[in-house]
């Protein structure tokens, strides 16, 4: 009987382990897994601010981000990669502004240049803003003088 309950204890364990592995593996903080292309700008309760440099064809390592919102400081090509196998291909331009939601990747810079942009992640939920954004992106141009 002592021998089934410690069986029972280690597989248990085991589990809670590989769970603990799983969710730090595939949850990653991009400053702590990429500090080279991932600079913390800013940092308080509400939001974290990141400046990101990416040099021709650089890419990164597979990392998370909350929701927030990302300007393009520079015309970029890029290609996205998931964690299911999937990828986006995309291009923009400096000046664009978008909301990003919540997302684990791969990104990579497919273009000719450096790609520099800053991402304002979102600590705080805001379950309204979620629904409005999944609805009805957010996309502008900042006016440069």
């Amino acid at each position: 009987m002592k021998t089934k309950i410690n069986s029972v204890v280690c597989i248990f364990l085991s589990f809670l382990v590989l769970m603990f592995i799983t969710e730090s593996a595939s949850a990653q903080d991009a400053t702590k897994v990429d500090p080279k292309q991932y600079k913390v700008e800013f940092e308080n309760d509400l939001v974290r601010v990141l400046r990101i440099n990416y040099a021709p064809g650089e890419k990164s390592i597979m990392h998370e981000h909350p929701d927030g919102v990302v300007v393009f400081l520079t015309d970029a090509k890029s290609k996205m990669t998931f964690p299911d196998g999937k990828t986006t291909e995309s291009t923009t331009k400096a000046g664009q502004v978008a909301w990003t939601t919540k997302t684990v990747h791969l990104p990579e810079n497919t273009g000719d240049k450096p790609m520099e942009l800053i991402l304002v992640e979102m600590k705080v939920k805001s379950p309204e803003a979620s629904l409005v954004m999944k609805v009805k992106p957010i996309e502008a141009s900042l006016k440069t003088e």
